[in-house]
This record gives structure tokens, C-alpha cells and sequence, in this order.
């Protein structure tokens, strides 16, 4: 679904991505993890058009998007859940869901997704005329997931959703994503909390220093000494 060759990023002179390769199959929920610096939000960002590669290919259900401008991207089929959730706070929470559908495809189902995402976060049902800013954290990360998925994208980007949140609320996100995966769409996640990150993927990479230096199942990461040490402190 998604292909991913040699990409090169950098902040002016400064290299941040190189070399970067990986593939993310159909209807399959990925993870990309690794410490703070490796790369990991300018790997998801780049992925979302935020950010413009200057090397290497980006291939997405067949088509080459490397180039694609930046307000393309969602037409594509792809959203991001970017890092800090970047909410319009002095707006509703219903006018952040109803901004994630605003391309023609995504507002003629406007009602039916919205119906979805109150379902999977049936919390946020009484809160649609509270002005987002009022949320706590955990209710604010369920709104810039279901703005995503206001979209309809076959591809959701999530950049460390647990960042800030309690364990419980962690908790009752991952298992949202989760669902959002079985019901078909594709999942790329990337996350420092490596642990609850292994937990829900089916297959994993490691970034670090803007390189991948490893991938497997998360059953073979886990058995890997060095990853043990290196991530989870084992």
C-alpha cells in the first residue's frame, strides 16, 4: 500500500531522514518506533506532505505522491493525528470534526462519519458544543483522531498519541486505533512508548539517528537483546 525508498530529509544542511526504506501492507496497522531525535515525526510528517523530501520515493497504492503539493495529500486517502493534536481550541469540537471533512468526497458522508468516531468515542458526544481548548488532554487526542478520520483516509498517520496522557486513557486509545484497524483502514504509528506501541502492531521498525536499524514482528523485536536494552530498559 505504502512504498517507501531511500528517503532523505534535512532542516536546511542539517540531514534528519536518509536512507529511509519500508512498506506498510494493506489494512495493516505498523509501527514505527524509537528515542527522542531519531526522526520519528519527520518521518510521519514527511509521509503527510507537511514536509517535502529531498531524495527518494514515496509510493502510495501505486502512485508516486513524492511530489504530490502538500494540500493533495489528504485527497490522496491520507491523514495524520499530528503530534501536541494542533486543535483549532477557540472552535467547537464539532467544527474541528466537521473541518476534517471538508473535502467534497468526505462532507457528502459528513453525518455518517461523525455517527462513527461518536461511537468510538462516545465521550465526546456531550462535549460537541464545548470549545475544544476546554478538554482535558486525553478528550482533546480523541478529537484530533476522529477530525483524521473525518476524513475517510484509507491511511490514518498518528504521531505519538500517548505523549502527555495518563496510562488509562492510553489505554483507551490504543484500543480505539485498534478498532479503527480491524474495521479496514490502514495504520501507521509512530510512538516513543514502545512498549504500548509493540503491544498493538503487527510489525514494527526501529528509527534511530534517522535510520532504520531494525524490523520484524513485535514477538521478534521483544526476543532481541539489544532492542530489549536499548527501548524498554531490560
Amino acid at each position: 500500500m505504502l512504498e517507501v525508498t531511500d528517503l532523505r530529509v534535512a532542516y536546511g544542511k542539517a540531514p534528519a531522514l536518509w536512507g529511509v526504506s519500508f512498506e506498510l501492507r494493506a489494512r495493516e496497522l505498523l509501527c514505527v518506533v524509537g528515542p527522542n531525535g531519531a526522526g520519528k515525526t519527520t518521518l510521519i510528517n514527511t509521509l503527510a506532505g507537511v514536509l517535502r523530501a529531498q531524495g527518494g520515493r514515496i509510493v502510495f497504492e501505486g502512485r508516486d505522491i513524492t511530489t504530490l503539493p502538500a494540500h493533495r495529500w489528504c485527497e490522496a486517502g491520507i491523514a495524520l493525528v499530528p503530534e501536541g493534536r494542533r486543535l483549532f481550541g477557540g472552535m467547537s469540537v464539532l467544527e474541528n470534526l466537521e473541518i476534517g471533512s471538508i473535502l467534497p468526497g468526505a462532507r457528502a458522508k459528513r453525518r455518517e462519519s461523525l455517527d462513527a468516531v461518536l461511537a468510538l468515542f462516545p465521550a465526546l458526544e456531550v462535549k460537541l458544543a464545548q470549545a475544544a481548548a476546554e478538554l482535558s488532554g486525553g478528550q482533546q487526542q480523541m478529537v484530533a483522531i476522529s477530525r483524521a478520520l473525518m476524513a475517510r483516509p484509507r491511511l490514518l498517520l498518528l504521531d505519538e498519541p500517548s505523549l502527555g496522557l495518563s496510562p488509562l486513557i492510553v489505554t483507551e486509545l490504543f484500543g480505539a486505533i485498534r478498532r479503527v484497524h480491524r474495521e479496514g483502514t490502514s495504520v501507521l504509528l509512530v510512538e516513543q512508548n514502545v512498549t504500548t506501541a509493540l503491544r498493538v502492531a503487527e510489525r514494527a521498525y526501529v528509527l534511530e539517528e534517522g535510520r532504520m536499524v531494525a524490523e520484524g514482528t513485535p514477538d521478534d523485536l521483544m526476543q532481541r537483546d539489544e532492542i530489549r536494552r536499548a527501548y524498554l530498559g531490560v
